[in-house]
């Protein structure tokens, strides 16, 4: 059978099956090496107020958001671009 892609589309490499996330968007259930993964630092201050309270010296802690997607989902946020079939295997 043809290969699309060098890794068939997974980052498993040969450690057999890997664990189930839901996908953030639609919550379709993705093999882990195969989700996007996409961290996002969250700001709890308003940036104005930030400001000000760094100029103080105070410390403002920025919780990290860690979120899956799978890949229909993450093609359609412009995650991941579709790329054409002599670029694919390469990143």
């Amino acid at each position: 059978m043809t290969k699309k892609r060098k890794s068939r589309g997974r980052s498993k490499g040969g450690k057999g099956s890997s664990g189930v996330v839901s996908c953030s968007n639609c919550g379709a259930a993705v093999p882990r090496d195969k989700a996007k993964k996409v961290t996002t630092r969250m700001s709890l201050v308003e940036p104005t107020l930030a400001r000000e309270l760094r100029q103080q010296g105070a410390y403002i802690a920025s919780p990290t958001t860690v979120r899956f997607y799978c890949v229909s989902c993450s093609v359609h946020y412009g995650i991941v671009k579709v790329r054409a079939k002599s670029e694919r295997r390469f990143r």
